[in-house]
């Protein structure tokens, strides 16, 4: 009978772990590069489609300040959030916009969101964890991301009138 001896493999099972608490921040700075290369693919999939009035949907897209773990996994929500002027939940609008219902034709802009997320996430993800390697620290997001551009509103159609001194009547 073959027998296996393990001389040393206690000692790389502890060097592993201590190699993931170190690694753990560059992890979320990982996580959190992502959702903002994410966000901009889903404002810059909103403006390809036109789908800005007022431009609460596209300015409510954000996620959270930290990432959550689920299970050995570190993951982030990246949606529109809140509620738009009118009190219309944003993530609905996103929703109904995507998929479309009997009134509005669907444009999947968050397909295409995910197809510009698919070139621009997996570059970035490589380029910070190269930094870390080379590096030994992690540099800020501003390092590797250029805020978006502000979106332009539609403007109000010719002809229409803002009303000057209106008051409510019952």
């Amino acid at each position: 009978m073959a027998t296996f001896n393990t001389s040393g493999l206690n000692d790389l099972i502890a060097d592993m772990r201590r190699m993931d608490a170190m690694t753990e921040p560059v992890a979320v700075q990982m996580c959190m590069g992502a959702a903002e290369a994410v966000k901009q693919a889903w404002q810059q999939a909103i403006q390809e489609n036109d789908l800005i009035d007022y431009g609460d949907m596209m300015d409510s897209i954000g996620y959270a300040q930290q990432p959550t773990k689920f299970g050995d996994v570190l993951g982030i929500d990246i949606y529109p959030q809140g509620k738009d002027r009118h009190g219309v939940r944003n993530a609905e609008k996103a929703f109904i916009l995507n998929y479309g219902n009997q009134l509005i034709d669907p444009t999947y802009f968050v397909d295409r969101a995910d197809a510009l997320s698919a070139e621009t996430v997996p570059p970035l993800l490589e380029k910070i964890w190269q930094d870390y390697l080379d590096t030994g620290y992690i540099r800020p997001l501003s390092d590797y991301i250029t805020p978006a551009p502000p979106h332009a509103k539609k403007k109000r159609k010719e002809g229409y009138k803002k009303r000057k001194n209106w008051k409510r009547t019952r």
